[in-house]
């Protein structure tokens, strides 16, 4: 051994007023399952098991603008979602409780916004 211990990258956590309500949104939009469901603190699951996504109730949570504005709370990081039909993804993305953002930087690419106002990206590969 070199001295390096072992390091594993479990998955992003998004803060939100409320990590259960977040937490759902994204259950319906990837039809992931909680592996995790605390009152503040909800970890998804993808159904391989390869991929999580957690949620932490921030009560000092301030929602981003995008794109960015000079003075106002920036984005910190986004979710990339691959797609295999973009206006279908977008639709469903709808249906569970995303806004379409007005600004929109490429054709391949939809940027969404979640209830908490994180954005995430829908892409078509190329």
């Amino acid at each position: 051994m070199n001295g390096t211990p072992r390091l594993t990258l479990t998955g992003p956590v998004l803060d939100a007023p409320n990590a259960a309500e977040l937490a759902d949104f994204y259950r319906r939009l990837l039809g992931w399952e909680a592996e995790e469901d605390e009152p503040d603190w909800v970890t998804l699951r993808s159904p391989e098991g390869a991929a999580r996504l957690s949620f932490q109730t921030e009560p000092d949570y301030v929602r981003p603008v995008w794109p960015t504005e000079d003075g106002a709370q920036r984005m910190m990081a986004h979710l990339d979602i691959e797609v295999d039909d973009l206006d279908a993804a977008r639709e469903h993305a709808v249906r569970t409780g995303a806004v379409v953002a007005d600004f929109q930087p490429q054709d391949h690419v939809r940027v969404c916004l979640d209830p908490a106002g994180h954005p995430f990206c829908l892409w078509l590969r190329g």
